[in-house]
Order: C-alpha cells, then structure tokens, then sequence
C-alpha cells in the first residue's frame, strides 16, 4: 500500500511510502482491540482504595447494651458494620487491576488500529522533522498545515524527541508519543493520526 509523504507545512513532497500490508493492511480483530484498551485502562486505575473493617475503625470496646432483655439482637461493640459508623463488610483494598496480553495478541491489536484507521483515510505520513526549541506556536503551525488544529490529533514520532514533545504539551487536543509507548487506545482516541517517516519503518519492523 502506498500512500503520500507530505512535510511539516502539510504540503506535498511528491513521494509515496510503501505501508506492508502485514501492519497497515490486516483485517482488524475486534476482540484484540477491546482487550487491549481494557488493559490499558486498567493500567490507568490507581487501585489505592481502601475501607476500614471492623477491626480498623476507631470507638469503644465497651458492650453498648446487656446481653439479654433488650427486645433487640445482641451487640457487643460499637465497631459492627450494623451501626453507623462502624466497619464495612468485605470492603475495597489496595490492588492492582492490571489486565496483562500476551505479545502477538498485542501486536495483532495494534495493527488492527492502525489498518482501521488507515481504511478511514485518517492518517497522514509526514517526513521526520524537530523544532530547534520547544515552542507551541511551531506545533501548531503543522496542525494548520493540515487543517485539523482543532481535532483530537496523535502525532507518531520514531524516537522520543524532547523539543517535539515539549512543543505539544499544551495542546489540549493533541498529543506526540514514540513508538515504543503507542498503545491502542492512543491510536483510536483521537480523529488524525499523524506518523513520521521513521516511525512507520520502526511499526513496519516491531508489528510484521
């Protein structure tokens, strides 16, 4: 599959990429998406919820009434989960929800992504460029360029560059992330995907 190369300005540069049809032409697998983006969003839950029991909650020990003759059941403590104030029964504790995925299933998510949104027409391949200082204005002069300054964007860098990544922090609605930290849930939450000529040869090389 080829598919146009246009620069920062959002021109074209007259050069198609070639996209192997392995990571940017499969069929998407539904359920290895869902999975992936349960695991990324379980991997989000801080999971430091916690809820004092019975033996944690703070009151008397003092038998609050006598044993027997009272007309109501028998309580010994003010800490029991039946009065106000007490503990809770079975209440959440700090845990981990991570949802681990085996490896190809992770792969064949994430192609899967990416052939989705190539069949949408939402992904431009732009050539390798970097901003001399981290500035927002140059960021989103390349949005411009495009047209989609006001879209929720995902721009695909080869490497982690610094100046790039610093330019778009303030973009509420775009974001820049590397290859090696794209996950699925990046590549569908967003309407424009923009990849660097560097990042599609390291996808073409980490998903075939």
């Amino acid at each position: 599959m080829n598919i146009e190369v246009f620069n920062k300005e959002g021109k074209s540069t007259g050069r198609n990429i070639d996209l192997p049809d392995s990571v940017f032409g499969v069929e998407p697998n539904e359920h290895a998406i869902y999975l992936a983006v349960k695991s990324y969003l379980a991997a989000q839950r801080q999971g430091t919820h916690k809820a004092k029991e019975k033996g944690e909650v703070t009151a008397s020990t003092r038998k609050i009434k006598r044993q027997k003759g009272t007309g109501t059941a028998r309580a010994g403590s003010l800490k029991s989960p039946v009065f106000r104030g007490g503990g809770r029964v079975f209440g959440p504790r700090p845990r981990k929800y991570n949802v681990t995925l085996n490896k190809k299933v992770n792969k064949l998510a994430r192609a899967s992504a990416l052939s989705q949104k190539i069949s949408e027409g939402a992904v431009k391949v732009v050539e390798d460029f970097t901003f001399d200082q981290p500035k927002t204005k140059e960021f989103v002069n390349v949005l411009q360029g495009f047209n989609i300054q006001d879209d929720k964007n995902v721009l695909i860098s080869g490497k982690y560059d610094s100046n790039l990544y610093l330019s778009a922090r303030n973009c509420e609605k775009s974001r820049v992330v590397n290859t090696n930290e794209l996950s699925v849930y990046d590549i569908l939450n967003c309407k424009n995907l923009i990849i660097s000529e560097s990042a599609v040869k390291s996808l073409s090389e980490t998903l075939a």
